[in-house]
């Protein structure tokens, strides 16, 4: 099975991209994030022709996450248990949404920006990792087996070799000590970060700025991960990242994720 996660950078503005890279990248289940789309904007048909289920979930022109799957999609979740909301009043944000497909638990997760070292959306971007670590934890003690797949745009570059310059980055967000530690707390949960061992850095990245030419130069962050439980990590064979998804006119971005996985151990 073939499992991809993208941001995609608003799914109106990139249909056509994303159709396409379904298509000849053969891939089975897909975690959007950044759909930027409500449920009445968002393009089903597009790929329910192409023979995806989908689920999704939008509430606005801001964030959005979807799973599409060909594989099969029960037990649709929006939210996970404790994850805080934003704003005043508080308010759950489309970030997370979960789906079971063939047997593997997957996560469509977008992690909170943070904005700044001293914003307050920094603060709940913690708070929302802490509970996604709490919740995680439960769910690994549930089952220890548990074939489970934490999907997204993690907006965190846990190591250094993760950003093209450690100096550029010096008091910035997403490669804060505050931001590493609550990463490092969802690994420490029992998660496997299944990409790193196929590709390892320096030099790997998933997200390049639109800006100042970072794409062309290399320079960019390895923000995006597939984290896994450690039975489903036990069956990834292999790892891509689709740079050609970064090409061309119209790209999002990020760049499309891609984790092999083999037939469930016994």
């Amino acid at each position: 099975m073939r499992i991809a996660t993208w941001n995609v950078n608003s799914i109106r503005a990139r249909i056509d991209r994303v159709a396409a890279f379904l298509t000849r990248s053969d891939v089975d289940v897909l975690a959007i994030q950044e759909t930027k789309a409500r449920e009445d904007q968002f393009p089903f048909e597009r790929f329910e022709a192409l023979g995806y289920r989908v689920a999704h979930h939008g509430l606005n022109q801001w964030n959005g996450v979807a799973i599409v799957s060909r594989v099969g999609l029960d037990d649709v979740t929006v939210g996970f248990d404790g994850m805080p909301g934003w704003g005043d009043p508080l308010v759950p944000e489309a970030r997370a949404i979960g789906a079971t497909c063939d047997g593997i638990r997957v996560w469509s997760l977008y992690i909170p920006n943070g904005r700044a070292l001293d914003d307050p959306h920094l603060a709940y971007k913690l708070d929302w990792l802490g509970a996604l670590q709490v919740a995680g934890r439960g769910w690994l003690s549930d089952d220890p087996r548990a074939q489970i797949a934490l999907l997204g745009d993690w907006n965190i570059a846990p190591q250094d070799e993760d950003v093209w310059s450690v100096e550029y980055y010096e008091g910035r967000t997403h490669t804060s000590p505050g931001e590493r530690a609550a990463f490092q707390g969802v690994l420490d949960a029992g998660f496997v970060d299944v990409v790193r061992p196929h590709l390892p850095g320096p030099g790997i990245y998933t997200y390049w700025d639109y800006t100042q030419l970072r794409f062309p130069k290399r320079q960019g962050m390895r923000i995006d991960f597939a984290l896994c439980s450690p039975a489903l990590a036990e069956r990834v064979e292999g790892a891509a990242i689709d740079r050609e998804e970064r090409k061309g006119k119209g790209a999002s971005d990020h760049a499309p994720v891609i984790i092999q996985v083999g037939l469930p151990v016994n």
